[in-house]
């Protein structure tokens, strides 16, 4: 388990960052202290001692520690660009980002775990994360270090992600800003809703086309909530297409609903600036031509 130190993180002691960016207890700690498998750039230094941006915080497990290694999903894999560090993942819908309880063997992390060859002591690192329903691209890093950088550049102007949407409904403007923040819905466990109480959140959308009372939208995320696009799109009476959470499931996908992650920028470990795209899928093209009685009940 490896945390490169962001620049807001400098100064913190590595007892800090442990405890709350590893979330190692404090028992596990001091046995990693004692046990050399706490470490900064590789090497062992006192927990109280402060750490600086760029260095790369790391904790070994004890060797008779039962590791966690999920069940490899042979799956092909729609793989559009990877380098050593990295992987771009056209992730199909419906298919969980990462295995769980409801989800142990049908992940992407089962199938990048089988892609990868099922390697010793695996630990799968994704940078951004889709929901189950949402199709398109997802980067997975392959090493910590890689991942932390990543993440670090989320939201900045060199990181870029936009999503399309067919939407059940139609957005009061052709083009806008969303700009209402997010929180968890009173008493809900995944549930989120537009409060004044929640976290600053912002979208831009543009509407593409439109048929009847659907229409077709390209969004860029500014701020990285859970369900961002889909709570902000249910607050303008104009939900995803298919949202069973945020408006209403459909038949017309089974399973899914109708958000994909189209266009990613980001910059490489070398520099290099790579732009993907990936085509709206025919499933959600095609509900900007089907019957207006196919439309979800109001």
């Amino acid at each position: 388990m490896e945390h490169l130190v962001t620049p807001a993180e400098a100064g913190r002691s590595v007892r800090d960052l442990a405890r709350h960016v590893l979330q190692l207890s404090e028992g596990a700690i001091r046995r990693a202290k004692w046990e050399g498998r706490l470490t900064v750039d590789g090497a062992p230094r006192r927990i109280t001692e402060a750490v600086r941006a760029g260095e790369i915080l790391a904790f070994l497990p004890p060797a008779d520690e039962p590791v966690f290694m999920p069940r490899p999903l042979n799956r092909a894999l729609d793989i559009p660009w990877r380098d050593g560090r990295l992987l771009v993942i056209d992730k199909p819908a419906p298919m969980a980002s990462q295995s769980s309880r409801n989800h142990p063997d049908d992940s992407l992390e089962n199938a990048v775990y089988a892609f990868l060859g099922c390697p010793e002591r695996f630990v799968y690192r994704p940078v951004n994360r889709l929901d189950k329903g949402t199709s398109g691209l997802m980067l997975v890093a392959l090493d910590g270090a890689e991942q932390a950088r990543l993440q670090r550049l989320l939201h900045t102007p060199v990181f870029r992600r936009e999503y399309l949407a067919v939407t059940d409904g139609l957005p009061p403007e052709a083009e806008g800003v969303i700009d209402a923040p997010i929180g968890k819905a009173e008493g809900a466990t995944i549930r989120r809703e537009c409060r004044p109480d929640g976290q600053p959140s912002l979208t831009r959308y543009r509407v593409l086309e439109t048929a009847g009372r659907r229409a077709l939208l390209r969004l860029r995320l500014e701020t990285g909530r859970t369900h961002q696009i889909r709570v902000h799109l249910a607050s303008l009476g104009c939900p995803v297409f298919g949202d069973f959470l945020y408006g209403t499931e459909s038949p017309l996908l089974p399973g899914r609903f109708a958000l994909h992650s189209a266009e990613v920028t980001f910059p490489t470990f070398e520099g290099e600036t790579i732009h993907l795209a990936s085509p709206l899928p025919s499933a959600l093209r095609a509900l900007l031509s089907a019957p207006a009685s196919q439309s979800s009940p109001r």
